[in-house]
């Protein structure tokens, strides 16, 4: 029974040497191998490709270190494992398809687009010019804006000392306003010469002007009704604006204003004595 035990223990030592001798063999042929097509090239130098020092360092990694330092005779064990070790890295590297991190730059555009909304709208804070730049399809944070104004020696906090004028008013809302008014026409009706009233709507950034209605004499529910055509969410003159100015004319019922405001479009009454 003993003796059969030390015959199984004897032939496993064995197999491991000779698996282990195997391997070294495998390891020096790869590197006979190695020269050979060195020497097919006629280099002085050992100038290896990257595919022939894979080959080199996956043979060597199987060996035991005693064993690699008593084979390798080109280069040093430290120098094949560390061929082995930058492989794996490079493997497992996925630095370039890593996303830049970090807040993006931001542009002298935005810089200067900043600096001129707080300028032309002293009243507004940095929230405010925050949701503008953001409303034009910019990004740019609240943090970003305040210190673009604290920069360039401007407050970020709204001036409510200054009073906005008439003209910056229209300046920073250019876009979104309107303004109706009537003017009477001389029509044949028949045989006969009438004065008609025309109301009409102009969008001020184009020029753009819309008949809304006309008749001889208007009245407080036709005027409304015109409210509801020019807010309709289809085809309704004012869809896009906000605002609508207008004259202290009887005829601006609080209904007609009602009716605006309803489809977020404010009522903005000239001041006394400006009709012309």
């Amino acid at each position: 029974m003993k003796q059969k035990l030390w015959i199984t223990l004897l032939t496993y030592l064995s197999h491991c040497i000779n698996k282990e001798l195997y391997r070294a063999i495998d390891y020096l042929r790869e590197q006979v191998r190695v020269l050979v097509e060195q020497q097919e090239r006629q280099n002085q130098r050992v100038l290896l490709t990257n595919g022939q020092r894979i080959r080199l360092a996956a043979k060597a990694k199987k060996l035991s270190k005693k064993m690699l330092k008593d084979c390798t005779v080109l280069f040093t064990p430290e120098t094949i494992l560390g061929w082995f070790r930058k492989f794996i890295a490079e493997k497992y590297d996925g630095s370039k398809n890593r996303a830049k991190v970090g807040r993006p730059k931001i542009t002298e555009e935005i810089v200067n687009l900043v600096i001129k909304f707080k300028i032309e709208n002293p009243r507004w804070g940095y929230q405010k010019i925050t949701d503008q730049i953001v409303y034009l399809g910019f990004e740019i944070s609240k943090s970003s804006v305040k210190n673009i104004l604290l920069k360039n020696g401007l407050n970020p906090e709204p001036d409510l000392i200054v009073k906005s004028t008439w003209q910056e008013f229209l300046s920073s809302h250019w876009d979104v306003l309107a303004a109706c008014d009537f003017f009477t026409v001389e029509l044949f009706v028949g045989h006969k010469l009438i004065r008609c009233m025309v109301f009409f709507v102009m969008e001020l950034s184009t020029r753009k002007v819309h008949i809304a209605g006309i008749t001889p004499q208007f009245h407080g529910y036709q005027v409304e009704q015109i409210a509801r055509n020019l807010t309709d969410d289809t085809d309704g003159f004012l869809k896009d604006k906000r605002y609508l100015i207008h004259d202290r004319d009887p005829l601006y019922t609080k209904k007609f204003q009602a009716i605006l405001e309803s489809s977020d479009v404010k009522s903005v009454k000239l001041p006394p004595k400006t009709q012309t």
